[in-house]
């Protein structure tokens, strides 16, 4: 896709986790470039109340980084919706860009941004690939979670600023079609081998 830019730049590339252990199984990461999978079922992660029972399938990509480090429109766009989902485990400030892609629309959510984010990308703001939309924020502003942002893809226009970013097993099928995985436009991140378990991935398409 011409013009594409990666969202996350890491000096070294990104360290692809794996998160499909219980969290007290997981290794502590030796990178804070990180990258977690799209389509991976996470036991034990997810455990406020927003999520209730069975969702632990992820669709989007999550890029780690230190906070305040920025993140950028990956092709041209608007912001559509922008605002803050407050709830602990939630998406903390968050965009959703309308993208102009060859084969038409495709929406992106930002997500586990910093405040001063909404401020520098108010709904309306017209992007051109590589601008910088805002930082990635800290757990007291993202929702509780290690600074990072969750990039998901949707077919469908969202109707406000949020989409699931994980599922139910019983629900991964068609989330997978309404929520395409990322590196269609954002090349391949990494691969789906899991002998490629923690293999440094880059932090541009290749």
């Amino acid at each position: 896709m011409p013009g594409r830019h990666p969202v996350l730049l890491a000096p070294a590339g990104f360290e692809v986790l794996d998160l499909t252990a219980q969290p007290e199984e997981t290794r502590p990461p030796r990178s804070p470039y990180t990258l977690g999978r799209y389509n991976e079922r996470r036991p034990g992660m997810y455990t406020t109340d927003l999520f209730g029972e069975g969702r632990c399938v992820h669709v989007g990509v999550d890029l780690g980084g230190p906070v305040g480090t920025p993140v950028h429109a990956f092709a041209p766009g608007r912001v559509l919706h922008a605002g803050l989902n407050p709830v602990p485990g939630d998406y903390g400030h968050v965009l959703v860009l309308e993208h102009v892609v060859d084969q038409g629309p495709l929406y992106a959510l930002y997500g586990h941004l910093s405040s001063a984010t909404l401020s520098l990308s108010p709904v309306g703001r017209e992007v051109s690939s590589g601008d910088v939309l805002g930082w990635l924020g800290g757990p007291h502003e993202n929702g509780g979670w290690p600074p990072h942002v969750h990039f998901q893809l949707a077919r469908a226009r969202p109707v406000t600023h949020d989409l699931p970013g994980v599922v139910t097993l019983a629900d991964r099928e068609a989330a997978l079609e309404a929520y395409p995985d990322p590196r269609i436009v954002l090349g391949p991140l990494y691969e789906d081998d899991p002998g490629a378990k923690y293999q440094r991935a880059p932090s541009a398409p290749t």
